[in-house]
């Protein structure tokens, strides 16, 4: 299984939106303010892809996961929406996903990977730092007054 870049001949967006949905089901109730995932409407997701870099990871006509990829200037690539199915979850697409998010960074001469995720999700910060992302510093979303978000960052 090989990371394919989303393009103009990318057909398959109710999939796409629902392996998003689906992968961040598990939050939902954890998290507030609710996932950005939530007011993902198949016009907002392929625009998403239109102006960012997305990879979706597909086995056997399957598709199993995705990445969203935004270049920040100076010099780091922004993460965002890296999403699993559940049924694939620790069988290696996510590090697959990042290791193509690596790729495009190098080629745009970016140093860093930079991502953010809910402060309540730990066991997600144990699998990015696992995946060489250390914590950089925590935030809040507009109208909180606690942080809501860890940010962590991966030197290439």
């Amino acid at each position: 299984m090989n990371p394919v870049p989303i393009d103009e001949t990318f057909g398959d967006w109710d999939a796409l939106r629902a392996l998003i949905l689906a992968s961040f089901a598990f939050m939902q109730p954890r998290i507030d303010p609710p996932s950005s995932a939530l007011l993902l409407t198949l016009p907002l997701l392929m625009e998403k892809a239109r102006v960012e870099k997305a990879y979706t990871a597909i086995e056997n006509g399957q598709l199993l996961g995705c990445i969203f990829c935004k270049p920040e200037p100076p010099d780091c690539l922004y993460i965002g929406k890296l999403a699993v199915a559940p049924d694939a979850q620790g069988k290696g697409v996510g590090r697959l996903l990042l290791q193509a998010a690596e790729g495009y960074a190098a080629d745009y001469g970016l140093s860093c990977l930079r991502l953010e995720t809910r402060i309540e999700l730990v066991e997600n910060h144990r699998i990015f730092a696992s995946w060489g992302f250390l914590r950089t510093a925590e935030g809040c979303h507009p109208g909180f007054d606690r942080p809501t978000f860890v940010e962590m960052r991966k030197t290439l």
